[in-house]
């Protein structure tokens, strides 16, 4: 009978399907989240293999691993030469070894090649055996600053191996979410067809002054910008975005993302301004077509008020010099003629693609797309915002 963690795997994707994933686990207290870390990619599709150091085991059994990963953890080496077996140069050998969490004593070993435990021998051959490492670091904040570990860091990054920083609070150098360990292992062992390729993704909403304390903006949440950043960053690109955090924002980008931000559509303007160009733009921004003229100060309430707009340069036309390749979206609010109006933008504002969708899509989760190219040629698309962002990635770079 197969193991009840085959109910889980490719539950997310397939992307890590056939995939082997040696999970180190040293002797920190966020070893307790291993079981997640180990389930994540598991719903991704790959086959995670656990690996613990002796005070690893301290902290947690190796059954709950065994019971999260469907696979004997490897808790000491045998005559079965587990790190030959699945890290030395042989057929069928792990595709990633990823420590997380490491502590400062097993990054300072692995740092000056010593292999004293299964983790850390893992490691070591793992290297002789180019296979890709990442190191996930959890430890107190002191420790990570000792100038003694970031020379051991800076050894390894020269070794090839990639370290995701912590992030600080409470005095400690936390270990990250699963979403920003999980990427940049789907980035490294991706289809990588947009290496090498500058990509600007632009996405939230804009917000305009009323007076100097209240606003007008919509009720973009920008998830559909999150999910074409993160996924051009796990295709391999080089990844910019510029995030509007509008009224109807409810994430923040990961940090792994070049993310800068924008209020008004004048700041949006000078971001164009002063940026370099790219070889992809997508522009998923709901961005507002009116502003008001801004009143100094703050505008008495209980009045009756009248308001004055002007209307907000055409930013997509701003864009067009910065990239060969320009994508833009259209949001009406039912389907009918979206695509004939659609293409009428996509002609005017001089996009190589554009993107329709309706009102349904803000703030969900999923959405359903018209995405039509210059010769009006059209494919239709629904399914979550992460899955659309994939579809429409490969779609352009097919």
């Amino acid at each position: 009978m197969d193991h009840p963690i085959e109910s889980i795997r490719g539950l997310k994707s397939t992307k890590l399907k056939g995939k082997l994933i040696m999970l180190c686990i040293t002797g920190s207290i966020a070893a307790v989240e291993s079981i997640k870390i180990s389930r994540e990619f598991i719903r991704q599709g790959a086959r995670v293999i656990p690996v613990m150091t002796p005070s690893a085991q301290e902290i947690l059994h190796p059954y709950a691993l065994s019971c999260a990963t469907g696979e004997e953890v490897i808790t000491t080496l045998t005559g079965n030469i587990e790190h030959v077996k699945f890290c030395g140069d042989v057929q069928g050998k792990a595709d990633m070894v990823l420590i997380a969490p490491c502590t400062a004593n097993t990054l300072s070993k692995i740092a000056l090649g010593i292999a004293d435990n299964p983790v850390t021998t893992c490691v070591l051959s793992a290297l002789g055996s180019r296979i890709p490492v990442l190191v996930v670091p959890a430890m107190h904040s002191a420790m990570y600053h000792h100038p003694r570990l970031e020379e051991h860091v800076a050894s390894c990054t020269k070794m090839g191996i990639e370290t995701i920083s912590p992030y600080f609070a409470e005095g400690k150098a936390k270990i990250v979410s699963l979403g920003e360990i999980v990427a940049p292992a789907l980035r490294k062992l991706g289809d990588q067809v947009l290496q090498g390729k500058k990509v600007l993704i632009i996405g939230g909403a804009t917000t305009e002054f009323i007076d100097d304390v209240r606003v007008i903006s919509n009720l973009s949440s920008g998830k559909m910008a999150l999910a074409l950043a993160t996924q051009a960053y796990e295709m391999g690109g080089t990844v910019t975005l510029w995030y509007g955090y509008g009224a109807g924002y409810s994430s923040h980008p990961p940090s792994y993302l070049d993310t800068k931000t924008f209020c008004t559509s004048d700041d949006l303007i000078s971001l164009i301004n002063s940026s370099q160009q790219f070889d992809v733009i997508i522009n998923c921004a709901a961005i507002s077509d009116y502003k008001p003229l801004k009143q100094k100060g703050k505008i008495s309430s209980g009045e009756h008020l009248t308001l004055s707009f002007m209307p907000t340069p055409i930013i997509n036309k701003k864009l067009r010099s910065k990239t060969t390749l320009l994508v833009g979206f259209k949001l009406e609010f039912t389907e009918k003629q979206i695509v004939k109006k659609a293409y009428s933008r996509l002609c005017e504002q001089k996009l190589d693609y554009i993107i329709a969708n309706t009102v349904h899509s803000l703030g969900n989760d999923d959405i359903s797309i018209w995405l039509i190219d210059a010769d009006k040629a059209t494919l239709r698309k629904t399914g979550l915002k992460n899955d659309i962002a994939e579809f429409i990635l490969h779609t352009l770079h097919g």
